[in-house]
């Protein structure tokens, strides 16, 4: 597993320019307006949304596992502990095949656990299977 940071930037050249800098490390995806990162060392999924919020600001924070079984795992453990969640997803969202959930953090922001199965052209997010019907949104 490793965390993922999503950023709002302004300019994604800049942003992108300076995260290689940074990490030592080329996005390993960029598509209009999105780039992703990852980083080994310090283990984090970094992804970059172009005029999607203020810059700088979170986009949505994560946990990116390895199997579509800890993504259930985790969505279990945080319904068990009385968190809401959005159930367990399959989605098509920020240019990737996903199985994932959604909580809400007290101060606002979104958590997304979730595991990627493929890519794909589509930043936009659809849900093509849901546990419960409902889905918190995708990122940007």
């Amino acid at each position: 597993m490793r965390l993922q940071l999503a950023l709002n930037v302004d300019d994604l050249d800049e942003a992108i320019e300076f995260y290689s800098k940074m990490f030592g490390t080329e996005p390993a995806k960029t598509k209009p307006g999105y780039a992703n990162f990852a980083i080994e060392n310090p283990p984090l999924k970094l992804v970059l949304f172009e005029g999607a919020g203020p810059s700088g600001s979170i986009n949505h924070l994560g946990v990116e596992t390895e199997t579509a079984a800890e993504v259930v795992a985790a969505e279990a453990r945080l319904a068990d502990s009385g968190l809401d969640t959005t159930g367990v997803d399959e989605t098509v969202c920020c240019y990737a095949e996903k199985t994932e959930t959604w909580v809400h953090a007290p101060d606002g922001n979104r958590w997304e656990w979730y595991v990627k199965h493929g890519d794909t052209d589509q930043l936009v997010n659809t849900v093509v299977s849901s546990s419960t019907g409902s889905s918190a949104g995708c990122c940007g």
